[in-house]
């Protein structure tokens, strides 16, 4: 090969034109790069030609990966109000397309119609979904492929403790159907379809399940239902990753997702004694501030190409230790949200 001091040309976002090679035989190859950070090969295919009029060697790249670059599609249940909606709100400010859903029309349009005013029409859809129904939630997957195509993020959000806090011995069969209803089997019939639903894209996907009060195995008294569905949110999600893992499913992941204590309506409703008031000043946050930490945590995984199953935690065992020690030690975070005794 004639050797001499080689120069670079870019023809197009896939084509180097290097110059000069007199005696260059044509050939074809194929290589694997990995980047930082990933699970999965990045495939190109190389064609490396030598035109027998020129003395350039022309070489041609083609991405055979199928990773998934933002902006992304993200899909999230009981998304009207509360951490859904302020979850919404967080990946539309990064770019992401959102699909938010209710069981109320009022709610799902007034919603849209608020983020539509802020971020766009093109980028914000709403419908009516109730979790735990199964015709409900494949509608909702129809509807997502109408308007998007594809869902790359399914947080599962929706949940119900029925405005309740009382001890089991008084809940209502109405709040109890209520509660476990929304709570189990409406996240199964939810990730059901999100995995028939993802498996089939050629991106994938990732479904987030968000947990509760309940769900590390500690008690919850006066909601001790709730927190037997919130404990079974965890045992869920590691089911489905060994399922998918026994299924050679490659492109679909499920996470657990942990904002801590928000101060949304469910949680207030409950702050009439003195131990939730106390807990509730030391260790919630708004919904608002719990997104701005979680949104780009979640969006990393996909952006790394992870597919590693990942437990977002917003509220820490440190952190809570931590403010806990601050509030006893020197009266830090008193009377935040509500006035205690």
């Amino acid at each position: 090969m004639a050797s001499s001091m080689a120069s670079f040309q870019l023809l197009s976002s896939h084509q180097l034109c290097i110059s000069p090679f007199s005696r260059l035989p044509k050939f074809n190859t194929t290589f694997t790069s990995c980047t930082p950070n990933s699970n999965n090969n990045n495939r190109f295919s190389l064609s490396l030609t030598k035109p027998t009029s020129s003395s350039f060697l022309i070489i041609t790249a083609s991405s055979n990966d199928n990773t998934m670059l933002p902006p992304y599609n993200v899909l999230i249940t009981g998304s009207t109000k509360g951490i859904g909606y302020a979850l919404a709100k967080e990946f539309l400010k990064a770019g992401d397309n959102v699909l938010v859903c209710s069981r109320s029309d009022e709610r799902v349009e007034t919603a849209v119609k608020s983020l539509r005013e802020e971020f766009g029409e093109q980028h914000v859809w709403g419908t009516t979904c109730d979790v735990k129904n199964g015709e409900d939630v494949k509608k909702l997957v129809s509807f997502a492929k109408e308007k998007l195509k594809y869902i790359d993020i399914w947080i599962n959000n929706a949940g119900s403790n029925a405005y309740s806090y009382k001890p089991l011995a008084e809940a209502s069969d109405e709040d109890l159907i209520e509660v476990v209803t929304t709570n189990t089997l409406g996240l199964m019939i939810c990730c059901r379809e999100a995995i028939k639903m993802m498996v089939g894209q050629p991106r994938g996907g990732h479904i987030f399940n968000i947990d509760g009060a309940g769900s590390d195995g500690r008690p919850t008294p006066r909601v001790a239902a709730y927190g037997a569905t919130k404990r079974s949110v965890v045992h869920l999600t590691k089911s489905l990753q060994a399922e998918l893992q026994m299924q050679d499913v490659k492109n679909v992941m499920v996470h657990n997702l942990s904002p801590g204590m928000v101060t949304t309506d469910l949680l207030m409703s409950g702050a009439n004694t003195k131990q939730a008031k106390f807990f509730i000043n030391v260790l919630a946050e708004p919904a608002e501030v719990v997104a701005e930490y979680l949104v780009p945590n979640i969006r990393s995984i996909p952006a790394n190409r992870s597919m590693k199953p990942t437990y977002i935690r917003f509220l820490t065992g440190l952190k809570a230790y931590s403010q806990i020690f601050s509030r006893f030690a020197f009266g830090a975070r008193r009377n935040r949200y509500i006035i205690e005794d």
